[in-house]
């Protein structure tokens, strides 16, 4: 018997997008982060510019995409201090909702999701998204990404700590009993944000409730424009776990 057929149903902070409307997000980026890095623009449909401009970023290595960007990430760290620092510990949040059906159980993809150690590990962090520059694993444990968040004109670069939920303001929720956050800090070891996604099994599939806390002060435009980035980067993330072999 086939197997039940992907579905991906989209809600962005409560509000229905289509799945198409998220590709044709994710194709009209292709462009724009290509410029950012000093890349050719993909060509050919969209798994086809996916693939090329995935390999294209990860030719690169991790040093030369920071030296790429070092003007764009000097200047965003100190936009984010400055917004940190005023918002006074207040949080904005950009909240995706996705329902899945055809891929599994929640804990399956949790699983699969924070395993550093497989063997695409890498490739699938910057696949993902085309404004994920680098997805890079610190000594120290912690998850440095080099990406453009929302709509910002800036990429930015933060390490995450999924060991640290300290300085969230999001409580769990006690009916998403999986859950995968951690804070967002600045190299220096500021908290200016961070991640509360959280996961439960449902009929047929599982739910993921994905959400990013960025200082109250942040523009609204970003965080509209960041719900998109969520719904690309773990629609396509949910897509690979169930093409996996």
């Amino acid at each position: 018997m086939p197997p039940a057929p992907l579905s991906i149903r989209t809600v962005l902070d409560g509000r229905p997008v289509s799945r198409d409307d998220v590709l044709k997000w994710e194709a009209g980026r292709m462009r724009k982060a290509a410029a950012k890095l000093g890349l050719p623009a993909p060509r050919g449909d969209l798994a086809q510019m996916r693939t090329s401009f995935a390999d294209a970023k990860l030719a690169l290595g991790p040093d030369e995409v920071r030296r790429r960007l070092h003007r764009d990430l000097r200047l965003s760290e100190t936009v984010s201090r400055a917004l940190t620092g005023l918002s006074r510990g207040r949080r904005a949040l950009s909240t995706c909702d996705l329902y899945v059906s055809g891929a599994g159980r929640a804990g399956e993809f949790v699983d699969w999701f924070s395993d550093t150690g497989r063997s695409d590990y890498a490739r699938s962090m910057i696949a993902a998204n085309p404004d994920h520059f680098l997805i890079d694993t610190a000594p120290d444990g912690r998850q440095e990404v080099v990406e453009t968040t929302g709509g910002s004109p800036l990429a930015t670069r933060f390490f995450i700590d999924y060991a640290d939920t300290s300085s969230l303001v999001t409580p769990r929720d006690a009916e998403f009993p999986l859950d995968a956050s951690g804070v967002a800090r600045t190299a220096a070891g500021q908290a200016i944000g961070g991640v509360r996604h959280e996961f439960r099994d449902q009929d047929g599939g599982f739910h993921a409730r994905l959400r990013v806390e960025f200082p109250k002060l942040t523009a609204p435009a970003m965080l509209r424009e960041h719900r998109l980035h969520l719904a690309c980067e773990f629609s396509n993330w949910i897509a690979m776990f169930r093409a996996r072999p």
